[in-house]
């Protein structure tokens, strides 16, 4: 036996540490990095295919240089901060007494030292970089500015100053502040944990070290006090304001003097702090800060508000005049409102007959057809199978037709895979089968058939029509609004097809393969992996459907590819079809944006934007963002068949589109580029038109004291069609108008003004103002319509009585004939529907027009036209066409014909009987009407409750048929009792109704 040494003890066995920790820490991390990576090169693979790899590295490598930037400064001047305190310790032998109690908090930390004074700094890198990442565009923007050429009218500096130059130097002067007071604390903390700051009984005790440090961060954090100073007296000029937007005669002639003079004394400050850190003395420095902390109460806050209660408020409108007109001047200019056309409309309320010749193109071309409400008709009529929907809401174009503009409603039959049964949702037809949908569908705009139903111009499986066939427009719809997440398409030439193409009746459905090239490839198995990941999906993987040439499509909705490749836009909340140049393109319009604009009255975008059809979910609202500046500077399109998104320079002389062209160039193209075609669809944008005539309530004001007393704002009309449902201001209207001062009419975006109104109060529903903005951009390549973009503004004289949307509203709902007969079209629980409220300034006037759908009960039903409702100052007419019914309002001469003419009903009998007889056949004929209506709505209710749906649908039938017979006998009744002078729904003898005595207060149609 072996003696151990003496004086030596046993050392303990070391614990030998297994491989599996380890292993499981580097496997976690190579998986999450391998998924961080596929995320990376997914968007690297789609950017490539799609021509826009240029802005993915440009904005990410900029984003990661600000980072970086952000990340490193932070971190530096916190390590530094720590390290100098650390090496400026006080050495001496702790002997246990109260001076020393900070030891054992000495000891606990110096196994971990290195370790936190590492890793402070690093952690707040991380939050620094992230929040300067954030930031990555004002940098770009500060690099790559453009002048505006034009000066502001306080400091004449050029507007690029504030867009561009001030918000970079505001966001780096806020990043210094936050370094040196994060650091300034921590070194402080630092100093006072090893002793070089210390509290005790004889006072503070601060080392040489510490009073060093202390002073050159008390004189840098006061350096950029005083350049905070300094750039704030320009930063008044984007004062958002409660009334007025800018400096206003306070903050010219006090607040920014006043900083100017802080600016100094905090300079002044921060040189005394400096000095003493090289004397050692602080007694100048000290007296200073307490100087500028009193100068500061008194000259930023004091002396404002004693200028503003003593000077300003009793005599405001005078002070305050010449800086209201700086805020009205540029607010209009921000917006575009700066070359509005006023006209004087002293609109009258008599409709005389034959008034509506001078107007006879407008008349033809009204709209009938709602866009928001016959989605479902499209359905019923042009689905052909559960797998396609349409959008709930549809889109007005315009197209030549035989040589005329015509007014329509079009879509696109999109895919749907929520038609299809639950035995159908394999990953294989979700993905590989069901890619695509097909076709355009479009209506004519101002007519219908005789039973309700659109007049389809284009339409159809195969698609036909006047747009064109299939051998000279593409159809398919591979990227839309509700396209699938995913799909995987494509193969070689000659392999047979997988993709469901069209529904082709007894012969069965035709398949197709894609030969688009609209998706990265996925034919290798590296691809095939990495995009497995990035979609969760094995069967991606491993499927046999996936082949050297397939491509996968995702990100396929018309708004997100745009907002991906162009990330600097605010896009419109709606993107709209149209057949151009053979294919299907989505337009999409993109604002460029600002809330820098000197003297500009901020906007909340999303606020001004929504209205009846945004909170009905039909329409979507721009960001909640507030801005007071923007341009309709780019309109883009997404090709419906292969995605290729292309950007064209639509306001090319907006300077923050120019500074963006320099950040990302060759992305965006010329308006020369643009074909005829194309052209020919670009539309005024809605959510724009939104926003200026949300300000127009006030900034058609131009004169500051008019403006100042606010006596002459305005209001737009909350949506009378809608006020039991959802609510929201009336949205404006499409539709082909001749303004006034027009040779011809043009495509218009529409909208009214009545007074203000007040929350809780009451207020006038009557017309004042009508706001047009011509949306004809003409045929030629590369050309606008000269007139395009133009915004004219009728303005009624402020005692008019010409009622407004709401009050019209009223006097349908309250006239006793179309109470009365839209009371018999709701027999049998069918749902009357108001359609959108019409205003056209036409016949010396102002012609409202509302269409009034019927839809009846049961899954498959769908709204058609039945009725026509129009209105002109007093008088209110009804009638089964629009023709008819103009007919009756203008007294049996409109002038004009409409575009439903062809479905008048035929002229009355040539021998009518005497008006006894008459009445008594038509009131027998309207009872026995009623009581077949009653016994065919009990027969309905018996069947639907038995599930019998045979005898469900012929007593709807015979349901219908006595409603029908009821309405015609009603008409016959009041001809006979001499009613000439009410509303008649008689499909033979429309006629108006004048109604003097409604209650001016709107209530819901239907």
């Amino acid at each position: 036996m072996t003696a151990r040494p003496e004086g030596t003890t046993p050392r303990p066995l070391r614990k030998r540490r297994g491989p599996l920790i380890p292993t499981i820490i580097i496997a976690v991390v190579l998986v999450v990095g391998f998924v961080l990576f596929t995320q990376v090169w997914t968007d690297v693979l789609w950017f490539q295919q799609l021509g826009y790899l240029g802005v993915f590295i440009t904005e990410n490598v900029s984003r990661t240089l600000v980072f970086l930037v952000g990340a490193l400064g932070m971190g530096f001047g916190v390590y530094a901060s720590i390290r100098l305190a650390y090496r400026s310790r006080p050495v001496y032998a702790p002997d246990g007494g109260p001076q020393d109690s900070m030891s054992r908090y000495q000891a606990q930390l110096e196994p971990v030292r290195r370790v936190v004074m590492a890793g402070v700094p690093i952690v707040f890198a991380l939050f620094a970089g992230a929040a300067a990442g954030s930031q990555w565009q004002k940098v770009v923007l500060f690099f790559n500015q453009v002048p505006f050429g034009q000066k502001d009218p306080q400091f004449g500096l050029d507007l690029s100053f504030y867009l561009f130059t001030l918000p970079f130097i505001g966001t780096l002067v806020g990043y210094l502040l936050s370094i040196v007071i994060i650091a300034g604390i921590a070194g402080l903390l630092t100093h006072y944990l090893y002793g070089s700051i210390r509290i005790s009984d004889r006072g503070l005790y601060t080392s040489r070290a510490a009073q060093l440090h202390l002073a050159v961060s008390g004189g840098l954090l006061l350096l950029l006090i005083a350049i905070n100073f300094w750039i704030d007296r320009y930063g008044t000029l984007q004062n958002a304001g409660t009334r007025w937007a800018g400096a206003m005669y306070t903050d010219v002639n006090a607040v920014i003097p006043t900083q100017a003079i802080l600016a100094i004394a905090a300079g002044i400050v921060a040189i005394l702090f400096f000095i003493a850190a090289a004397i050692g003395r602080w007694r100048l420095p000290l007296i200073g800060t307490a100087m500028l902390v009193i100068t500061g109460i008194f000259a930023g806050g004091i002396y404002p508000w004693v200028i503003q209660q003593f000077q300003v408020t009793p005599s405001e409108k005078t002070l305050e005049g010449p800086y209201i007109q700086r805020n009205i001047s540029l607010t209009r200019e921000a917006y575009g409102l700066d070359n509005v056309q006023v006209t004087p409309y002293n609109a009258t309320t008599n409709a005389a007959p034959g008034a509506l010749q001078p107007d006879a193109q407008t008349t033809q071309n009204i709209r009938l057809l709602d866009p928001t409400l016959v989605s479902s008709t499209f359905q019923q009529l042009e689905q052909y199978r559960p797998y396609y929907q349409f959008a709930p809401t549809l889109n007005v174009d315009r197209y030549n037709v035989n040589g005329t503009t015509q007014d329509t409603v079009i879509a696109v039959r999109e895919l749907n895979l929520n038609g299809l049964s639950p035995d159908q949702q394999s990953w294989y037809n979700t993905h590989v089968v069901y890619t695509h949908g097909y076709g355009v569908v479009a209506a004519y705009g101002n007519t219908a058939t005789s039973d309700g139903k659109p007049v389809f111009l284009q339409s159809g499986i195969p698609t036909t029509g006047a747009l064109g066939t299939e051998s000279s427009y593409q159809p398919r719809i591979y990227f839309g609004q509700y396209s699938p997440d995913y799909s995987i398409v494509g193969g070689p030439s000659g392999s047979q097809p997988r993709e469901q193409d069209k529904p082709q009746g007894n012969s069965g459905d035709t398949l197709y393969t894609y030969t688009g090239n609209g998706g990265p490839n996925v034919g290798n198995w590296f691809n095939r992996l990495i995009y497995s990941v990035k979609f969760q999906s094995t069967d991606l993987l491993f499927s046999d459907a996936v082949n050297s040439q397939s491509q996968i499509l995702y990100n396929r909705d018309p708004l997100q590819r745009v907002q991906q490749v162009a990330p600097y836009l605010t896009l419109d909340g709606t993107a709209y079809p149209a057949v151009v140049d053979g294919r299907v393109k989505w337009i999409v319009d993109g604002y460029t944006t600002s809330q820098y604009f000197p003297y500009s009255q901020q906007q909340q975008l999303q606020q001004v934007t929504s209205d009846s059809q945004t909170a009905a979910g039909r329409n979507g609202a721009l960001p909640p963002s507030s801005v007071n500046y923007i341009r309709n500077s780019v309109k883009a399109t997404v090709d419906a068949f292969d995605g290729s998104v292309t950007l064209y320079a639509w306001d090319d002389q907006d300077p923050i589109l120019k500074t963006w062209e320099k950040v990302f160039p060759s992305t965006v193209k010329p308006i020369s580029d643009m074909s005829g075609s194309l052209m020919s669809h670009v539309r005024y944008p809605e959510d724009l038109f939104k926003v200026q005539r949300e300000l127009l309530t006030r900034y058609h004001v131009t004169d500051p004291a008019s403006f100042y007393q606010n006596d002459d704002v305005w209001s737009v009309p909350d949506d009378p069609t809608s006020a039991s449902q959802n609510g929201g201001k009336q949205p404006p209207y499409y539709l082909s108008l001749q303004m006034p001062g027009q040779k011809t009419p043009a495509f218009q975006l529409t909208s009214s003004f009545i007074p203000q109104t007040v929350q809780a109060g009451k207020s006038r529903d009557v017309m004042y103002g009508y706001l047009a903005a011509d949306s004809d951009a003409g045929n030629k390549p590369g050309v606008k319509g000269p007139d395009y973009g133009k915004l004219q503004l009728l303005r009624l004289p402020t005692d008019t009585n010409v009622p407004g949307p709401g009050q019209v509203q009223s006097r349908f709902d309250s006239d006793p004939s179309v109470s009365t007969s839209l009371n018999l079209l709701r027999q049998g629980a069918s749902k009357v529907q108001a359609g959108n409220l019409l205003t056209l300034p036409v016949g010396g006037g102002l012609l409202y027009v509302e269409p009034v759908y019927v839809q009846s009960t049961g899954s498959t039903s769908y709204p058609t036209l039945q009725r026509v409702l129009v209105a002109f100052g007093d008088k209110v007419g009804f009638a089964p066409t629009l023709d008819e019914a103009l007919k009756s309002l203008f007294g049996g001469n409109a002038g004009a014909s409409a575009g439903d003419a062809g479905n008048n009903s035929s002229a009355p009998p040539q021998s009518p009987p005497s008006s006894s007889t008459a009445a008594t056949n038509a009131n027998s004929q309207l009872n026995q009407a009623l009581q077949d209506a009653k016994k065919a709505l009990s027969d309905s209710q018996t069947a639907l409750q038995n599930g019998n749906f045979a005898d469900y649908g012929a007593a709807q039938q015979r349901l219908s048929d006595a409603v029908t017979r009821a309405l015609a006998a009603e008409a016959s009744l009041q001809a006979a009792q001499g009613q000439g002078s009410s509303t008649a729904p008689s499909t033979s003898s429309p006629s108006p109704s004048s109604s003097p005595s409604a209650s001016p207060s709107p209530s819901p149609s239907g």
